[in-house]
C-alpha cells in the first residue's frame, strides 16, 4: 500500500493499493484523511471500495454468461437476516439522531412492527449473535426462518432501499443470477448467489468484534434502536491516522 500527498486537499491522501480479487488483480486509489480518524468516520470509503469490488466482479460473472438479476424495485432480499456490524450500526445510529423528529418516529415504528412480525413467528428469541457460527446448522436454520417470517427490512420502501447510498456493505455485497421470486422463499438452496471474492463486510465483522473485546462483532440490523440505546461508539477503540486504519481493515480482509 502506497501513499501520496494530495495536492487538492491537504489533509488527506491518496492510498493506491492492489487486492487480488478472483482472477484478477484490483488496483485501487482511495482519498484517505491523514489525520485521527476511525473505522466508523472510513465507511464512505470502504462502501467506495465495495463498490468497485461488487462491480469487477459483476464484469466477470457477465464474461461467463450469466446475467444479475437484481434491479431496482426487486426487494425480494431484503426479508432476510441482515448482519450490521457495529461500526455501520454507530454510523446509521448517527444518520438516524440526524433526521427530524417525525421521521425518526417512523423508522422506529417501522423497526417495532419488524421485530412484532418476527416475535409472533417465533424467529425473534432466535437471534443471538453470541451464540451464531458460520455455516452451523442453527444459523442455517435461523436463516431460513427468518425469511420464512417475511419481515420486511425496516429501511424497504415501496420494495426499494429507503438508505441505498448508506446502504450495509453486506447488501452491496449480496447479488444472485437466479429469478427473484427465488430469493422470496426459505428454498435457499435454489438461489445462485454471486460469490464475492472480497467481502468487506466480514471484514468488519472481524475488526467489530477486536473493538468489543467479545462479541459477534455485528447485530441484527433489526435490533438497531435497541443498540442506540447503548450509546455504544465502537470506532474509538479502533483509531488512528487515515492510512493505518485502512490498512488495517484491508489486513483483515486478507487474512
Amino acid at each position: 500500500m502506497e501513499s501520496s500527498a494530495s495536492e487538492a486537499v491537504r489533509d488527506t491522501v491518496d492510498v493506491n493499493f492492489s487486492l487480488a480479487c478472483g482472477p484478477v488483480t484490483l488496483r485501487a486509489s482511495l482519498q484517505v484523511p491523514t489525520g485521527e480518524t476511525n473505522v466508523t468516520q472510513l465507511l464512505p470509503i470502504l462502501q467506495k471500495l465495495t463498490n468497485t469490488v461488487v462491480a469487477a466482479t459483476v464484469e466477470q460473472v457477465q464474461a461467463g454468461g450469466a446475467q444479475i438479476s437484481c434491479h431496482a424495485g426487486c426487494g425480494a432480499c431484503c426479508r432476510q437476516l441482515v448482519p450490521l456490524s457495529v461500526f455501520e450500526a454507530e454510523a446509521l445510529a448517527q444518520w438516524i439522531r440526524s433526521l427530524p423528529a417525525e421521521q425518526q418516529d417512523d423508522l422506529q415504528h417501522r423497526f417495532h412492527t419488524t421485530l412484532l412480525t418476527l416475535r409472533d413467528s417465533g424467529v425473534l428469541a432466535r437471534l443471538k449473535p453470541e451464540l451464531w457460527q458460520e455455516g452451523s446448522l442453527e444459523s442455517r436454520e435461523v436463516v431460513i426462518e427468518y425469511l420464512a417470517a417475511k419481515a420486511p427490512c425496516p429501511f424497504l420502501k415501496d420494495e426499494s432501499c429507503g438508505i441505498y447510498p448508506i446502504r450495509p456493505l453486506i447488501c452491496r455485497e449480496y447479488l444472485v443470477t437466479t429469478p427473484p421470486e427465488y430469493c422470496e422463499g426459505p428454498r435457499l438452496q435454489e438461489v445462485e448467489g454471486v460469490r464475492m471474492p472480497l467481502k468487506l463486510s466480514k471484514a468488519l465483522n472481524k475488526l467489530g468484534s477486536k473493538a468489543e473485546g467479545a462479541g459477534a462483532g455485528w447485530i441484527p440490523l433489526v435490533f438497531l434502536f435497541h443498540w442506540m440505546r447503548s450509546g455504544a461508539e465502537p470506532g474509538k477503540a479502533m483509531a488512528g491516522a487515515g492510512p493505518q486504519v485502512l490498512y488495517d481493515v484491508i489486513a483483515e480482509l486478507e487474512s
